[in-house]
């Protein structure tokens, strides 16, 4: 009855609960995520938790987070270590190795230190120009 007394505490109070509100609506769509993106669990495991998350939201969750919290972590790790990977692929791949030229005097270097031959020479010069 505090509240009601004093508006802004009102306020205060509707604020808190609404972002509770968001806070759970998230919490629960990730867990729904990775239910469905896990790879340890069958169609049936996958059935049940997506049931039981869905019928019985509070307990569900809880339970949920308790019982696999840990590899719902292990798996936001792999997804991010496998994301940075392909992304610094993407960047090797479309930033290059260099320069024709570059490639070009490092082909001359080999064949003068006799690392290829003149074949190979001509062979990797018509695949950098071609």
């Amino acid at each position: 009855m505090l509240a009601y007394d004093f508006p802004l505490l009102a306020m205060f109070w509707t604020m808190i609960f609404f972002f509770l509100w968001v806070a759970w609506i998230l919490l629960l769509f990730k867990v729904i995520i990775d239910i469905f993106r896990s790879k340890d669990l069958g169609g049936a495991g996958k059935a049940f938790w997506a049931l039981f998350v869905i019928l019985i939201p509070w307990l569900g969750v809880l339970v949920y987070l308790i019982a696999r919290g840990r590899s719902m972590d292990d798996r936001d790790v792999a997804d991010a270590v496998a994301h940075e990977e392909a992304v610094q692929a993407y960047i090797r791949q479309t930033a290059g190795t260099g320069s024709t030229a570059d490639e070009l005097s490092k082909l001359a270097a080999l064949q003068a230190q006799g690392a290829i031959t003149d074949s190979e020479y001509a062979q990797q010069k018509a695949k950098l120009l071609g």
